[in-house]
């Protein structure tokens, strides 16, 4: 990526990959957790005027839907040509409450429809994602989102929702970095259809950077150690999302499409496994 600082990014750098419903999602995109007020917006206008990101990744819960429309007004890109994701909380499952929660993202964020719209957790203890996934499919038809899909999900709940719904979600996010590669969940999605979106991709740093498959493949390809672990998600097919509002980041995160890593290399770097950063297995962790 070769875009200088403060010149327009009109043509995005960052290539796309095809959702199962015949549109198409970056391959890479800009988590907005935490990004709020002045500093917030400014920090994502930046990163789509003079970077090229394009997928914009915020949710109800946190709180940032009102500066994400801000920067989306303020930018220099066309509306049509920015991808824009929020998610459904926990305490908005079911049909009827689906529809109203999305409706009133839509209104903070002045926008009138969303390209992507997930379901922030299942929760399976209230027994709703069903129900909501269904309101989620009425919200399309609506044309209010373009695509639909789910977060933190696991591959027993989605053919649940593609066995009663007849509906494959185009995306599943979930928790995915070299500590837990899920490598069995991104061969089901790919069996089925489902696009991988990653969330904490980079483990928030805490020493991954220092392993050695990391360090020695930055090394050999003259890159940093987090733009290996972003490549490392490129090559195993998953969408990365990294958070940063430091323009420098931002720019190198986007810098990963100009070298691939070697076979062996990628299969160094999903051997650290070891386990989930924090307990959030969706079968017991919920949020609402």
């Amino acid at each position: 990526m070769t875009t200088p600082a403060n010149t327009p990014a009109q043509n995005s750098p960052i290539p796309t990959l095809d959702l199962n419903d015949g549109r198409a999602i970056p391959q890479l995109g800009l988590g907005i957790y935490a990004m709020k007020g002045d500093e917030g917006v400014d920090a994502i206008v930046g990163a789509v005027d003079n970077v090229g990101y394009r997928l914009l990744d915020t949710a109800v819960n946190y709180e940032n839907e009102h500066e994400v429309g801000r920067a989306i007004a303020d930018c220099s890109v066309a509306r049509e040509d920015l991808f824009v994701t929020s998610k459904i909380p926990g305490r908005h499952h079911g049909f009827d409450e689906a529809i109203a929660s999305t409706e009133e993202s839509l209104a903070r964020l002045g926008l009138d429809y969303l390209d992507l719209h997930l379901i922030h957790w299942p929760n399976p203890s209230v027994g709703k994602y069903v129900e909501t996934w269904e309101g989620l499919i009425e919200l399309r038809r609506r044309g209010l989102v373009k695509s639909i899909g789910v977060s933190n999900f696991t591959a027993e709940m989605l053919t649940e929702l593609v066995e009663k719904t007849g509906v494959t979600p185009a995306v599943n996010q979930v928790e995915l970095h070299p500590y837990f590669p899920q490598t069995e969940l991104v061969a089901f999605h790919r069996s089925i259809g489902v696009q991988t979106e990653s969330w904490s991709p980079l483990y928030r740093d805490q020493g991954l950077f220092d392993e050695a498959p990391i360090a020695e493949a930055a090394a050999a390809h003259g890159v940093t150690p987090a733009q290996v672990v972003l490549r490392w998600h490129i090559e195993i097919g998953s969408i990365p999302i990294p958070k940063s509002a430091n323009f420098e980041r931002q720019r190198s995160n986007a810098d990963v499409f100009e070298f691939e890593l070697t076979s062996a290399e990628v299969a160094a770097i999903s051997g650290l496994e070891r386990g989930r950063m924090k307990d959030r297995d969706p079968l017991t962790h919920e949020e609402m």
